[in-house]
């Protein structure tokens, strides 16, 4: 398969004569694709290092505000969006919002250094599937992108 999801035909010269196979190549379509948007460039890539270790996940996208996140959410498309709450020039409860009705087959987990009921239910209303906290054991941020019940 080619990047358009098509297969790749593959001509094998064997010496004798020439034939023709059908290759499937690899997509990256059976990963879960990820954005990080955090602030924190510590965090941020904290997160990416430790993501890229996951067989199952790629790590797409990285945003440092709201607005980069929304622009970035519309270019890239990711399965997951991992939204700080804090962040500058637009919050990540608006652009949860903003992002959740453009395009709600994203599955956003709202992350904080908090783990305060309101924030949690907050960033649910704006259109997030799960939150977690960022001093959460990693295996449950883990069990969330890979929408697993915890």
């Amino acid at each position: 398969m080619n990047d358009s999801g098509s297969e790749t035909e593959e001509i094998l010269d064997t010496g004798e004569k020439a034939h023709r196979t059908q290759v499937s190549l690899p997509t990256g379509k059976n990963k879960i694709r990820v954005m990080i948007v955090d602030d924190h460039s510590v965090m941020c890539h904290g997160l990416s290092t430790m993501l890229g270790l996951q067989p199952d996940i790629d790590v797409v996208a990285e945003a440092s505000d709201g607005i980069r996140a929304v622009d970035l959410a519309r270019e890239f498309i990711p399965d997951v969006i991992l939204m700080d709450i804090n962040l500058p020039q637009m919050n990540g409860l608006d652009a949860t919002r903003i992002i959740h009705s453009e395009l709600p087959q994203i599955r956003i987990i709202g992350l904080s250094m908090y783990d305060q009921e309101e924030q949690g239910a907050a960033m649910k209303s704006a259109g997030a599937s799960a939150y977690r906290c960022k001093s959460d054991n990693i295996n449950l941020l883990l069990a969330a992108i890979r929408g697993e019940a915890v």
